[in-house]
């Protein structure tokens, strides 16, 4: 968890014609939410942007999908922006759809899920800000 190979892997290089997407588990359509500035960083820098939450229809450009089920693609990606609480069940469908990588925000810490994340092969960054992050990359 947090090995910085596993965080320069997951933002990876993205590009106009192959772009690495981002599902944000919680992405709020208010611009001083933490969700909404730092999902429109990511987009500014080339990632494509997959809001996942049932409460809008629409942010940042993009339709907002209820769950991680209801997406189109499998994103290489998936940032959370969720209570602590709610990790075990995010894990658990990122397992059902064989999802790759969870990031979870700075300040969202569940070691259980985390581990069990870990157990069932997905890759993990957590309490970590991908945005920070990916500014350090670059």
């Amino acid at each position: 968890m947090n090995e910085p190979e596993t965080i320069r892997e997951m933002l990876g290089t993205t590009t106009g014609a192959q772009p690495r997407t981002i599902a944000v588990i919680g992405l709020s359509e208010d611009p001083i939410k933490p969700s909404h500035y730092v999902s429109a960083y990511m987009q500014q820098h080339g990632y494509k942007i997959y809001p996942v939450n049932p409460s809008i229809t629409e942010v940042l450009g993009e339709k907002s999908c209820a769950s991680l089920s209801e997406l189109a693609i499998k994103p290489d990606i998936v940032n959370v922006f969720r209570l602590p609480k709610f990790i075990p069940a995010i894990v658990e469908e990122m397992i059902q759809l064989s999802l790759p990588n969870i990031w979870i925000q700075q300040g969202i810490i569940n070691l259980e899920a985390a581990n069990r994340a870990e157990a069932a092969g997905i890759h993990v960054v957590m309490d970590r800000c991908i945005m920070v992050e990916h500014r350090h990359l670059t």
